[in-house]
């Protein structure tokens, strides 16, 4: 088994410093292990054993084992045919830029996926679901767009979810009530955005939890995240792409779903009740739907008269 499929299985346990060991390792695979076991430590920020103790429990006799079977994966790499047909073609000139941008965005969700532990995603819902306080939600210029669909999402599930939208004085006001029992959901991804870290640090220093989306270049609020989600952001175009923290923040709420309670269910179907009696949508509104179909029938002729027929 590859190492990169050994850090994504689904049965391991880790613990949070384990987790950001595997994050730093998925995110600058391989390059992030061909170092010494401090360096990687460092960079995680954890101590040396946890490192030791992490390689251990993957199956590995020690470190220079894990680092020993890793050089060799890249070695087959690079001599694979595959890897050397794709260094040697020719690049895609008669290909559209859209056709271009569509497949880096393809290959930036493939990225996705090996770039954060499914065990991430599991620990961020019960981060969600199991807080006793508020959720607020917070993100930068465009990312706050994303912050505002998750919004969505998770007021179906559960009371208390907040999303503060553009960061104005009065949104730092809300810092006033919040505390251990809260928690900060945060998208920031590169430039990073000053007034973005400003709320997530002063929100850390009243003890309020923090789940991050992130870059892999790490915003400075993963040093005071307790959960992060990384997403590839390079595709064909000057433009960094979202598209991939879209489909994570909507993995999230995937798994979310599938381990609700029947309190939340029963949310959800009074939600979907209030709806209904105040005919939000399309399906919910018959004067709409008897128009619909009224203006969809086509009438069926009648008999012409002579004139119509163009005779006198």
């Amino acid at each position: 088994m590859a190492i990169r499929d050994v850090l994504m299985r689904g049965d391991l346990a880790l613990t949070p410093s384990e987790e950001k060991i595997v994050r730093l390792l998925l995110t600058d695979y391989p390059t992030s292990g061909l170092g010494t076991a401090s360096s990687l430590a460092r960079r995680a920020g954890v101590s040396d054993p946890t490192v030791v103790r992490l390689v251990v429990k993957l199956g590995y006799e020690g470190f220079p084992d894990f680092q020993a079977k890793l050089l060799a994966e890249v070695e087959a790499r690079l001599h694979s045919p595959l890897l050397m047909m794709e260094a040697k073609r020719q690049s895609g000139s008669s290909d559209s830029a859209v056709l271009a941008y569509l497949d880096s965005v393809t290959a930036a969700l493939q990225k996705a996926t090996a770039a954060t532990p499914v065990q991430t995603y599991e620990r961020a819902a019960r981060l969600l679901m199991e807080a006793k306080g508020e959720i607020v939600l917070v993100g930068g210029r465009f990312s706050r767009h994303i912050a505002g669909m998750l919004t969505g999402y998770l007021g179906q599930f559960r009371t208390g979810v907040r999303d503060l939208g553009v960061l104005s004085p009065q949104a730092f006001d809300t810092l006033a009530d919040l505390g251990r029992r809260d928690v900060l959901v945060v998208f920031d991804y590169r430039r990073y955005q000053l007034d973005v870290m400003a709320y997530a640090s002063q929100a850390a220093a009243l003890d309020v939890r923090i789940l991050l989306f992130t870059d892999q270049w790490l915003s400075p609020i993963s040093d005071l995240a307790e959960v992060t989600i990384v997403s590839p952001l390079e595709v064909a175009s000057p433009y960094d792409t979202l598209a991939p923290a879209i489909a994570q923040m909507e993995a999230l709420t995937a798994h979310i779903v599938s381990t609700l309670g029947e309190n939340a269910r029963a949310r959800i179907e009074r939600i979907e009740k209030v709806r209904h009696a105040n005919a939000v949508t399309l399906d919910s509104d018959p004067q709409a739907n008897g128009a619909r179909q009224t203006s969809g029938r086509r009438k069926t002729p009648g008999p012409k008269s002579a004139k119509q027929d163009g005779q006198a």
